[in-house]
This record gives C-alpha cells, structure tokens and sequence, in this order.
C-alpha cells in the first residue's frame, strides 16, 4: 500500500470523527482492496467477479471493528487480516474447499504437543476474571455453543439482556487481552 504512514494518519483523524479523512480512508483502502483481492481470487482459482462483494464486506467490517485497530501499529496488516477472513468466509459460502493431501509428508510432520496448551491456560485465566454470570454466559453461547435463547431460559434473563451481557464480557475480555500485551 503505498505512502502507508499518511493512510495512518487519516485513519487516526477518522476515528476522532473527520469525516473528510474517513471519506480519503475508504477511497483509498478501497482502491487497494480491489487488487489485493482479485489477485487472491484468481490464486484460489476463483474469478475476480465477485471481487467487489468481498472488498464491500472487508469495508463495513473495517467499519464496523475500526476501534480494535491499534494505532500504534500500521494499518495495512490489521486490513489483509480482515480482508483475508472475508475473502475466506465468500470462498467458503461458495463451496470453495481446498484439499491439500499430507499423507506424503507424514514422517516430516512433528508429534502433535499440544501446542494451543499456553492459550488455553491464557483463556481461562482472562475468563475467571470476568464477574460470574458474565463468565458462565461466555462459556455457554461462545465455548459450549448454546443458544442466547436457551442461556436466557438458564439464567431466568431475556435473550436481549443475555445478548447484551454477552457483548459486555466480550468487550471486556478484548480489553483485557489488549492490557496484557502491553
């Protein structure tokens, strides 16, 4: 992406409300996303038709999570990640699977060790310091799968207030992870 730190700093000016930056921001990345984009889709062997769905989704989720950005880092690796998560959700949603054989690497390939342990440990050390009801409400919908319906029946709440909570423990949780990594 070319001139990367001026992109920076717009992008800096946008989220403190300029709404003139934002316009700049969008114009640009959009311009950048469309050839980052169709260049993946045609390595995935995909055309470049549907370039513009996943550029428009990279956009509002870039929109819609520009406060997750941190900005003292560069933007263009915060913008691939999300990029490549939509380009990868749009491939998926197409029945796009690529299958890739490890059978003749096996003896390269090392003996499994556990390796997601420490995030584990991690994890469950940031969950614990959630409040309780907050805690139990993360591990029924986003660790057990349940349905905020059903965890609202569960904790006599409403879905929206199990929703709300739900939002509140994760943001807290995104907070906490972000104060650890300082």
């Amino acid at each position: 992406m070319a001139d990367q730190s001026d992109l920076t700093t717009l992008m800096r000016l946008a989220r403190q409300g300029n709404e003139d930056a934002y316009r700049q921001v969008l114009g640009r990345v959009s311009l950048w996303l469309r050839s980052v984009v169709r260049r993946e889709m045609v390595a995935a062997g995909r055309s470049a038709a549907d370039c513009e769905d996943v550029v428009q989704e990279t956009l509002l989720a870039m929109h819609l999570k520009r406060d997750t950005w941190d900005e003292t880092q560069p933007l263009e690796p915060w913008l691939r990640a999300i990029a490549r998560h939509k380009l990868v959700d749009h491939l998926r949603r197409r029945g796009y699977r690529d299958h890739v054989s490890i059978d003749d690497q096996a003896e390269c390939l090392a003996a499994a060790t556990d390796p997601d342990a420490d995030a584990r440990t991690d994890s469950r050390r940031l969950l614990e310091s959630l409040p309780d009801r907050q805690r139990r409400i993360v591990e029924e919908i986003s660790i057990e799968g349940r349905r905020a319906a059903e965890v609202a029946v569960r904790f006599g709440m409403s879905e929206g207030a199990v929703r709300v909570a739900l939002h509140r423990a994760l943001k807290a949780l995104a907070a906490l992870y972000r104060k650890g990594q300082s």
